[in-house]
Formats: structure tokens, sequence, C-alpha cells
């Protein structure tokens, strides 16, 4: 019995002692790998007898209907919501997507990257912030450029520095800084940030938006206003109580996503810190949830499900080389219950 098809690329990597993405570069013709990993991983597929699955060869046949999505972890409303962007978009033109979730891991992105392309997928979409890490641009454009040189076209939503690619771009700076002034207005002057990971582009764009807000109103942000954590409600939840467990001063604090906030305000209820009698707590994205929440959370709303469609119409209407292409797509303040005008303190 031919047993040809059960052998998988996994075990290939697995004999040849390398990751899964580098036995998917080397059987897929990449150029950019080391000549004693390539032999190695060649060796074992020879040995092997590894052929590419029935499932595999299908999908490629069928590589003109069928776009890969790769995203930070779908169970994020915002990723969520442009996710279901993408999706109407892609259900409109026919095409077929396959969505894989990083789990924000920067190694298991490229994997997917590579699987995508060795499944021929007419398009691969990013979705989540970018890194400022110029070794991960390196890795990513070694799995991209050949893609793209082979007809398949890339797009990505968010800011990602040093990467070629068209992109669906929140203004991520530009809302941060409308909503400093907003809450400026509402007679604020002590402020703490609870931001994600320094490393991510979404991070400091509204990071430095919120700063420059704050300036333009004469009030100044230190790094003891920033609290950095993860960049979910656990982290939300965390950085509210370092701010807690160092008396911060703040009647207001600004965090860098909804999801955070959420966070926050229940780290903040725990304490007996009434929001927004005692605090005043403000957001950024406006998921669903968040005019949900009691009380309801004053954020920057979010075209979320727009930015996946114009990342997928991006994609679908590439052309090879040129000026990478850049749309904007602007928030707007949403004033809510979770912030108020700060009471005096006795």
């Amino acid at each position: 019995m031919d047993t040809r098809s059960h052998v998988t690329l996994e075990e290939v990597a697995q004999v040849a002692s390398v990751s899964l993405a580098t036995a998917s570069r080397v059987l897929n013709g990449t150029t950019n790998v080391r000549e004693d990993l390539r032999e190695r991983v060649l060796s074992a597929a020879t040995n092997l007898d590894y052929t590419p699955n029935v499932h595999a060869q299908a999908l490629a046949g069928s590589s003109r209907r069928t776009v890969g999505v790769v995203c930070h972890d779908i169970t994020d409303p915002y990723c969520a919501a442009v996710a279901r962007g993408v999706l109407r978009e892609a259900d409109r033109n026919g095409l077929l997507v396959m969505l894989a979730n990083t789990f924000r891991d920067r190694e298991r992105e490229l994997e997917y990257v590579s699987m995508l392309r060795a499944q021929r997928a007419s398009a691969i979409l990013l979705v989540g912030s970018g890194y400022e890490d110029k070794e991960w641009a390196r890795a990513m454009t070694t799995e991209l450029e050949p893609y793209r040189r082979g007809g398949g076209q890339v797009a990505v939503v968010g800011r990602h520095r040093n990467l070629k690619a068209d992109s669906a771009q929140p203004e991520n700076r530009a809302g941060a800084k409308a909503l400093a002034a907003a809450l400026v207005e509402q007679g604020h002057r002590r402020f703490a940030v609870l931001a994600g990971p320094l490393n991510l582009t979404t991070v400091l764009d509204r990071l430095g938006g919120f700063e420059e807000g704050l300036a333009e109103a004469g009030i100044a942000l230190s790094e003891r206003d920033v609290f950095e954590s993860s960049f979910d409600r656990d982290g939300g939840y965390a950085a509210a109580n370092e701010l807690l467990a160092a008396k911060h001063k703040a009647t207001c604090v600004f965090a860098v996503t909804d999801l955070m906030a959420l966070g926050a305000m229940t780290a903040l209820r725990e304490a007996g810190r009434a929001v927004p009698e005692n605090i005043s707590v403000a957001g950024f994205d406006d998921i669903p949830l968040a005019s949900d929440l009691a009380p309801a959370l004053t954020t920057v709303a979010l075209p979320l499900e727009e930015l996946g469609a114009q990342a997928m119409e991006l994609a679908l209407t590439g052309t090879r080389g040129g000026r990478s292409r850049v749309r904007r797509l602007s928030g707007e303040v949403v004033l809510r219950e979770s912030t108020a005008k700060p009471r005096r303190r006795r």
C-alpha cells in the first residue's frame, strides 16, 4: 500500500530537526535558507518519501479563490470586527478565506505565512499591530517577497514599519490626540496611561498622539504616568492594579484599547474606586461591548469592519512593483458615562 500521503510536513521538520517554517521554506523553493538546513530537509523529505497531501493540493488547485488571513487573536473583538469586514468583501468576490490565529506569537505568524505560501493562496492579509522590530520585518520580507514575485498579493491592517505592503491604517495618533483634548476639556489635568507592549506600532502611535494632545494643553506626561502591560483585558487589569499600588493621583486613566479599559474598570471597582465618581476611564476602538458596560465607556470609535474590507480590496486590486498604497481611516471621539468632570479632592 502507498503510504506517502500520510507523511506530513511536520514529520519532515521533526526528522530534519528544523522548525516547521524552515521545512516549508525549503520545500517551497525559498532561497534564503542556510545550505546545511536545506540539505537536512531535502534528505528527510526524500527518506520519508514526502509529497504534499491531497487536501493541500486541492487548495493549491483552487488558488484563485483562496485568501489567507493571519490575525493576532481572533477572540479580541477588534480582530473579530476587522475579520468580519474581510469576510464580507471576500464573500462579495466569491473567495474562500482561511483564518489563522497567531496568539500574538511572532514565530507562529511567520510559520502561517509560510504555510499559506505552500498552499498558494492568491492573497495574504496580516491583521494586527506591526512590530518595532527590524529582525522580524526582515524575516517576514523573506517570506513575502518570493510569494509576491510569484503573483501573490499582500495587504496589512495597521502600520507595519520596514514591511513593504499595501495597508489599511486607522488614524491611531490623531484619534488619541483628539481624545486627550476632549478629556482636558472636561477638566482633567492629571492623567495615567495603561499601555500595551511598547514594541507595537499601535501602542506607540496611540501613546504618542495622547502625549501630543496633552502637551498642546500644557500638560506633560512622564514615564511614571505610563503603565505597560499585555495588550488585552488581563493586561488592563494588571496595569490598573500597578497604578493603585503606586497611589497615582490621576483623575483620568487612558487605556490604549477598550479591552484594557474593561480590565482596568474591574480592578478599580474591586479596589472601591467608583468610575467616574472617583476616577474617569477612557479606551480606544469602540468595540461592541464598549457601549454596554456600566458605565458606558468613553472611547475613540474606529470603523473596524471597514478596515478589514479596505485591506481585502487592496489585496484584490494589488499590482506588482511600485509604491505601497496606504488607505487611512479616521476615528471619532465618543464621550460616554465613564468620564466626567473631576470632583475636587478633600
